[in-house]
């Protein structure tokens, strides 16, 4: 993974929006109503080449396939591991959800994702779909006259699976979460292998917070959650270098009050101890902003990078690029020129 020797690097989180037929074509896929999943591919292939083009010529330095193939940055593994036959099943929303049921209830209309319940022995079948996207950017990458500084590919973490997809077989959570890091560990070497930076895409080690289980216990029996999700991660990825690798922690990237996310600082200690060197975190938006103070009193190890949000995507204020350069001032004031990579926060309602 690059470092900012020169200048600022800029990249972003991953999911970028996807054409309206596409996202029509994903969602026919998702729920298996699609019978011709050519027109899919050869629909994703055109949008990958466009999407990277895009990137490149508005000065992205770290660029993506922008997640287009996907219909949702973690829902998409059902369809690469078995064991997820199992019938999605009412969960108890979110506690902010509860809080403010008048200001979600206009998501309610959203298409929704499959989100089938493990039901059955996870384990890899996902092979060709791997290898399909990483040939799809790789031709991309490789089509652009002025080529990139560096490629990634987002891939759902262990933890995230468990956050996203219920567990309706395993025994306890640890062995739902291990099992996911053993399964997935193809997918990972994979993207290392190709030479691309693997992104794993961490939402349960911050926005697990807000699940109604650990919302109202003390944080302590949180951070017991965000421990043993590292510690998996960490086996996922243990024979992948660190500097080939980021980690995108967020507290969901969705318009809302977000009072009932955990501070980073009671949960920075945890992040450091995972192996990827990059660390991509948000930083553009009134809950979490203020947060790049806290690196003030714990200090960034030396072999990481920080990868921190400076353009959010859920305000329609588009933000003046002195406050931009204000904000990546701050990081590298604290953590160094070179450790700092600026990015766009991306989310998921972008589809």
């Amino acid at each position: 993974m690059k470092r900012s020797v020169e200048r600022i690097l800029t990249t972003h989180t991953g999911s970028l929006p996807r054409p309206d037929d596409l996202v029509e074509l994903l969602y026919q896929n998702d729920a298996g109503e699609l019978n011709d999943s050519a027109r899919l591919y050869s629909r994703v292939r055109a949008a990958v080449e466009e999407v990277v083009a895009s990137q490149v010529q508005h000065g992205v330095d770290v660029v993506n396939d922008g997640e287009v193939g996907k219909v949702g940055y973690a829902t998409y593994i059902k369809d690469r591991l078995t064991g997820f036959d199992g019938p999605s099943k009412p969960r108890p929303a979110p506690l902010e959800w509860q809080e403010f049921p008048e200001f979600f209830k206009r998501r309610a209309g959203e298409p929704a994702m499959q989100t089938p319940a493990a039901s059955a022995p996870i384990t890899w079948k996902g092979d060709c779909e791997i290898q399909r996207d990483i040939q799809t950017l790789q031709s991309a990458l490789a089509s652009q006259a002025a080529p990139p500084a560096e490629g990634f590919m987002t891939s759902v973490s262990p933890g995230a699976i468990w956050y996203i997809l219920p567990n309706e077989y395993y025994a306890t959570d640890e062995a739902y979460v291990f099992a996911a890091a053993e399964a997935m560990r193809a997918e990972y070497r994979a993207i290392y292998e190709a030479g691309l930076v693997l992104q794993l895409d961490c939402p349960d080690l911050a926005g697990g917070r807000n699940r109604p289980q650990f919302a109202h216990g003390s944080i302590d029996e949180f951070r017991r959650m965000v421990a043993m999700h590292i510690e998996a991660l960490n086996y996922a990825v243990g024979d992948i270098p660190s500097d080939r690798m980021r980690m995108h922690v967020c507290w969901g990237n969705y318009e809302g009050p977000h009072l009932s996310d955990v501070p980073l600082r009671d949960i920075v200690d945890l992040l450091y101890q995972a192996r990827p060197a990059g660390l991509v975190l948000e930083a553009a938006n009134p809950r979490h902003e203020h947060e790049w103070a806290v690196f003030q009193d714990h200090p960034l190890p030396e072999d990481k990078v920080l990868v921190t949000g400076v353009l959010d995507s859920t305000t329609n204020f588009v933000e003046h690029p002195e406050l931009v350069a204000q904000r990546i001032g701050r990081f590298a004031s604290v953590v160094g020129r070179e450790r700092v990579i600026a990015r766009r926060t991306i989310g998921e309602d972008q589809l």
